[in-house]
């Protein structure tokens, strides 16, 4: 299968993703493994691209990391999107960070992406996941976390090309 998109995510720190990787690892143990893509870090996606933009993103990502810092945000919620079947844990909305950082991003217009900022936790059939929520709620506690890196990976098969970290 060849490559069809980029696609540039927002890194959460080590601590976070140890709380991410628990819930998920609670699911797993109630039986619930889901279809998303295997190996990739909790992230908030925050643009994709045409496979053409490559060395365009990169450049901006160089940028990106000199113009922000770390970004604090408060995962404070839990939800599903349209069709169930994508479960999700999703930030406060502060657009005095986490939505600066989305429209500093100048690469891709913003109307070819609709955006809305989250972690997916898991990904699979309706039925699945309306079973896999429950235990989901149970171990599920809002944190705040940082977005310390981006990263820019190509899909269909996921290809890692670049990571930046903010500050730098």
């Amino acid at each position: 299968m060849a490559e069809e998109f980029l696609t540039l995510m927002a890194d959460l720190d080590d601590e976070s993703q140890q709380t991410l990787s628990e819930w998920y690892q609670k699911l797993r143990e109630a039986g619930f493994t889901g279809t998303q893509t295997p190996g990739l870090p909790f992230h908030i996606s925050m643009g994709c691209f045409s496979l053409d933009k490559e060395g365009d993103v990169v450049k901006e990502m160089d940028k990106l990391a000199e113009r922000f810092s770390s970004i604090p945000i408060h995962i404070s919620h839990i939800g599903l999107f349209a069709g169930g079947k994508v479960l999700y844990a999703a930030p406060d909305m502060n657009p005095a960070d986490l939505l600066s950082l989305r429209l500093a991003i100048k690469t891709e217009t913003q109307e070819s992406f609709p955006w809305t900022p989250h972690c997916t936790v898991m990904i699979d059939e309706a039925e699945t996941i309306q079973r896999a929520l429950p235990v989901l709620i149970e171990h599920f506690h809002p944190f705040i976390g940082k977005i310390t890196k981006l990263h820019l990976c190509a899909f269909w098969p996921t290809r890692e090309i670049a990571t930046v970290y903010l500050g730098k």
